[in-house]
């Protein structure tokens, strides 16, 4: 496997693997990355469907890319997840998936003229004092010292970041900033977490710092991303044969391990609590989604708080057994050791007549019930004691949804404190209490709240303990290597396998580690798409530094006179140069 940039071979159809059709290929686990990468292996590896089994341990494909309607409760979303343009693997997979909303078209095509006649951006980012504008103003409020802090952090190696969280590597002026605000409510980010992610992050998307206040970065999807993303991408797989066996928990792949080879030799499982196992040759390919973010979460109801469950679960267990087999296969306890770090909640409130949408429709300055872009993002409530953000995409949410109707997506990132109306942890209310608090922060009026939550609403909580394990402080080698070394026919897949510059948390790593394990164990002859390289272009450099400082001038900056007569020194010396053009250009002097 090797990395590849440019369009060369970016639509180049490889040379079909040798020997491919004697291979069978075992997928364990049904989210985004397994269903990916048995689309690489009918599609680049051109392997028949029929030789490729994923076995899942629900009733349902998907993984954390869900939505459904369930009958008893109502609209649901755990979660949802924002995409942009360099994507570069996720958009190579959909480019292949037929749509299912238009004719003759590719899911990415769909999305992509989804996103040119309805951009997204956000017209109010944050609120305060009961659904007043927090006038964030799309400023950054960096202090001089908090910009030196991620400069900092930006030109530190990752081992150097072994085991640091973002709160040894900042001061009190940077959580202090808009900067932050933006930060931790957009990616679910916590002082605790890892400063290591946080640092690929900044990398990774440093050319979206400018569309980091308003969203104007971001791109969603038509319905929620279960049926807009995996039915079509399931449905493509069916047609080709491959073959899902649902209610099989995977509790263990054995390995052969001597010192230069790595095999799977078995794969046990069970079903109704009776045990089985597959027996594996070293043409059979095993692709291992360890450790889940979505694992033992419960959803509660109007009436029932979502329980906090402690246990594990079955992805979790499965790394467990198969990492005590050697250390070349991660250290899961890294990331699902500490579950208080790890949790939050979010909530799905479904409005019931037409009380409440005047209040999102202030906030969010648009018809919600338009059809297009209604609040562009997240809207968070600076002053929330649970941290609260909430967002409505495009209506409906669901194919299903009632026309007069919204489907709200609510989370809080600190569960374990009083909410400001409510005076109880959010993981201890139920889904009215959590919608009273919702229409306390938008501005209902206190004596109207209770009866508003009660009766034009319904919300279902869900907790999820390991939400943000992705974000654990880690060291390298706690996530095991996409392929391992010396491992012959297996592969880990998913947010918790490692792959180099990219980051977690996203569509695109999951479908990366996808086509990267594909690649490797079929030895395919074209090149992954290399991680966009923003990082590296001094443009992207230059504009998100002048974003970051506001609009002010690197003659703005508080230096001593030394330094500030060597600035002033060296952009002389630079005057008849482009490189003056370029700094000139993005505003810095």
């Amino acid at each position: 496997m090797y990395y590849s940039n440019g369009n060369y071979e970016a639509f180049a159809r490889p040379v079909k693997p040798e020997g491919v059709e004697n291979k069978h290929a075992y997928l364990i686990g049904s989210g985004l990355a397994s269903l990916a990468a048995a689309a690489f292996l009918i599609r680049d590896g051109q392997m028949n469907g029929s030789q490729i089994t994923i076995l899942e341990e629900r009733d349902i494909a998907g993984g954390a890319l869900d939505g459904i309607y369930d009958d008893g409760k109502g609209f649901i979303i755990r979660g949802g997840r924002e995409m942009e343009n360099h994507f570069e693997c996720l958009w190579d997979l959909f480019r292949s998936i037929p749509s299912l909303e238009e004719e003759n078209a590719s899911v990415l095509d769909e999305f992509y003229w989804l996103n040119k006649r309805d951009p997204n951006y956000s017209l109010q980012r944050a609120i305060v004092n009961q659904g007043q504008d927090a006038h964030t103003d799309g400023k950054f409020t960096l202090s001089q010292t908090a910009s030196e802090e991620i400069i900092k952090l930006f030109f530190t190696p990752e081992e150097k970041l072994a085991d640091l969280t973002i709160e040894d590597v900042f001061t009190d002026e940077f959580f202090e900033s808009n900067f932050w605000l933006y930060w931790c409510t957009m990616f679910a980010f916590e002082p605790w977490h890892s400063a290591m992610e946080m640092r690929r992050y900044i990398t990774r998307f440093i050319h979206h710092i400018g569309g980091l206040p308003d969203f104007s970065a971001l791109k969603f999807t038509k319905y929620n991303q279960y049926e807009s993303l995996v039915l079509p991408l399931k449905n493509y797989l069916e047609s080709h044969g491959v073959s899902i066996q649902y209610n099989t928990t995977v509790t263990n792949v054995l390995f052969d391990i001597s010192n230069d080879k790595k095999v799977a030799k078995q794969i046990e499982y069970t079903i109704n609590a009776s045990k089985h196992a597959i027996n594996l040759t070293e043409d059979d390919l095993v692709f291992i989604t360890n450790g889940s973010n979505v694992e033992s979460a419960d959803e509660g109801d109007h009436h029932t708080p979502a329980k906090l469950n402690v246990e594990l679960g079955g992805s979790w267990n499965l790394w467990k057994n198969i990492a005590m087999q050697d250390s070349d296969f991660g250290h899961p306890e890294v990331f699902c050791g500490n579950i208080k770090q790890s949790s939050w909640e979010s909530a799905t409130l479904t409005t019931l007549d037409d009380r409440i949408p005047p209040y999102i429709q202030k906030i969010c300055k648009r018809d919600p019930f338009s059809g297009k872009v209604v609040t562009g993002g997240i809207v968070s409530v600076k002053d929330s004691n649970w941290l609260m953000s909430f967002t409505l995409n495009r209506q409906p949410h669901f194919k299903a949804q009632p026309k007069d109707q919204l489907v709200v997506w609510i989370y809080g990132l600190y569960c374990d404190v009083p909410g400001n109306y409510v005076k109880k942890a959010l993981q201890d209310c139920t889904g009215e209490e959590i919608t009273q608090e919702f229409l306390y922060h938008i501005g209902v009026p206190v004596d109207q709240i209770d009866e508003m939550a009660k009766n034009s609403a319904r919300c279902i909580p869900c907790m999820m303990p390991f939400v943000t394990s992705y974000f654990m402080p880690r060291k390298p080698g706690d996530r095991p290597l996409v392929v391992p070394k010396n491992c012959v026919n297996a592969a880990f897949i998913g947010n918790f396998a490692e792959t180099p510059r990219d980051t977690v948390f996203t569509t695109e790593y999951s479908v990366r580690t996808a086509m990267e394990a594909v690649y490797t164990l079929l030895d395919i002859d074209r090149g992954v798409p290399e991680v966009f390289a923003s990082a590296y272009d001094v443009r992207v450099l230059l504009d998100s530094t002048e974003k970051m400082m506001d609009g002010a001038k690197l003659s703005d900056l508080k230096l001593s006179f030394l330094k500030k007569a060597l600035l002033n020194k060296g952009v002389h010396k630079i005057e008849d140069t482009v490189i003056y053009d370029l700094i000139k250009e993005y505003k810095l002097l």
